[in-house]
């Protein structure tokens, strides 16, 4: 059984859902998300409540209304507050800095980096060691950070390079001296 599956999603008066051929649309202040349900799915919504309910008792429905819950609760999210992820630059002569809308990466090549932002990313540049990735589709959000973070992994002797904030590195001790 799925607990996470049974937990009601409160939709704030702000938000317009809409549930029509196995497609939930979910339209908030910052904008509109759609996501297809599947079939062993159903979705109900009564007084501000939304609800997933299985058309039957397999294990793999109980499996998919946890995903489905968790999928139309980050959308309801989304509209209303959105989502943000926060990277962080280290490293001497690493930097970043906003031109228009895409980010122009300085990290230890002979060429500078530049990403441009799928459609409903917009980033924001702190310092120039801060990049916020922001957006309203939470998985959209992560990819993008990812990617951003794939130009320059953090590496294990110095900790150089692009990760989350917050995030820790485990360092290595590297060699040590001739005797």
């Amino acid at each position: 059984m799925s607990r996470i599956g049974k937990k009601p999603i409160t939709v704030p008066g702000s938000v317009k859902v809409e549930i029509k051929n196995n497609v939930i649309t979910v339209e908030g202040p910052k904008g509109k998300l759609s996501q297809a349900i599947p079939a062993r799915i159903a979705l109900k919504l009564e007084d501000g409540v939304l609800t997933v309910e299985r058309k039957d008792e397999s294990q793999e429905s109980s499996a998919l209304s946890g995903l489905v819950r968790t999928l139309v609760g980050n959308m309801v999210t989304g509209v209303t507050t959105g989502f943000t992820k926060t990277l962080d630059i280290v490293g001497v002569g690493y930097r970043v800095a906003l031109k228009e809308k895409s980010l122009d990466f300085n990290l230890g090549r002979s060429h500078p980096v530049i990403v441009e932002p799928p459609a409903g990313i917009e980033f924001a540049v702190e310092g120039t060691n801060k990049i916020h990735v922001k957006g309203i589709d939470k998985q959209l959000v992560g990819q993008v950070a990812a990617n951003i973070r794939m130009l320059r992994k953090p590496e294990p002797y110095k900790g150089k390079g692009i990760r989350y904030l917050g995030e820790r590195v485990v360092m290595k001790a590297g060699k040590t001296g001739k005797k």
